[in-house]
């Protein structure tokens, strides 16, 4: 066997695994796809006589490649957390498409990817292989051009800014707040009216934004019963998060931030639904993860 078909067995053997990592670090499975195939023709220039750990060598040309691509752009961060139409169906040589990303987006946490699309490129970078994949701070800082305690700061900052406040995080009435709101996403998925009737206040009210199409002709929704028809059977790609240190809930299908609903409790129901669609508004929403995403 001659070294490039070496190299190639190597590569495949480990294909998997940098498909994950660039995943989790491009929130884009077609971008994902790209940076492993970039990540092979570095391999296949490159002189490995002296690599000892063949994955670990591959882990950090793939980061190499997607801190690349994150910074390739200014505006890459807005177009990770923004996107709010799905990229067009199609079929890959390698038998993916849109169906098999969302069940990789969901195995993520779709919650997850809109928060990490948040971050910068080095704090992503950071994060991912740290928190994610257990890279230590001495093999991250010359991905990101760092030195290795700023590597430690960024993926600090990032795990705060993921998680949320922890002293919030942990309150009773948080705790009810999510359980209600969860609930009601249940409700909205499985088109169980009666349900969704008795999460929902008798007066609530549902101000939609029409900077999201579907909802223009409906500014303003009164009353339990016609709230609950606007979300039955729907909320499919719907995750309760914390939003500005509350529990809110985003709609992302395939982790594209589509748009947020903030939520007022009162008494136990939910009496307002206020939806976010707007870019400029969901930019400034303090978005975090939940303990279980």
């Amino acid at each position: 066997m001659n070294d490039q078909n070496w190299l190639a067995e190597q590569f495949e053997a480990h294909r998997n695994h940098l498909q994950a990592v660039a995943y989790r670090m491009l929130g884009s499975l077609s971008e994902a796809d790209d940076a492993v195939q970039e990540s092979w023709i570095r391999l296949s220039r490159s002189d490995t006589s002296g690599v000892e750990n063949m994955g670990g060598w591959l882990t950090t040309i793939v980061s190499r490649v997607c801190f690349d691509m994150l910074r390739s752009s200014k505006s890459r961060r807005e177009e990770l957390a923004m996107v709010s139409v799905p990229e067009p169906v199609t079929s890959r040589q390698d038998g993916s498409d849109p169906e098999h990303e969302a069940l990789i987006a969901d195995s993520v946490g779709l919650a997850m990817l809109v928060v990490l699309g948040k971050l910068n490129p080095a704090e992503r970078i950071a994060f991912v292989l740290h928190d994610i994949f257990a890279l230590s701070f001495s093999e991250i800082a010359p991905i990101i051009g760092r030195n290795e305690a700023a590597a430690r700061q960024l993926a600090s900052r990032a795990r705060r800014r993921v998680q949320g406040v922890e002293t919030t995080s942990g309150t009773a009435e948080l705790k009810r707040k999510r359980e209600l709101v969860d609930a009601f996403l249940a409700a909205s998925r499985t088109g169980d009216f009666e349900k969704l009737l008795t999460v929902l206040d008798p007066n609530v009210i549902l101000r939609n934004d029409t900077a999201f199409a579907p909802a223009a002709n409906s500014p303003v929704v009164h009353g339990s019963q016609a709230v609950a028809k606007q979300f039955a059977g729907r909320a499919q790609g719907a995750r309760s998060v914390l939003i500005n240190g509350t529990v809110g809930v985003i709609v992302a299908p395939r982790g594209r931030l589509l748009f947020a609903l903030e939520l007022k409790v009162v008494d136990g129901k939910i009496a307002e639904i206020d939806m976010i669609a707007d870019r400029p508004r969901l930019r400034g929403l303090d978005i975090a993860v939940l303990n279980d995403e």
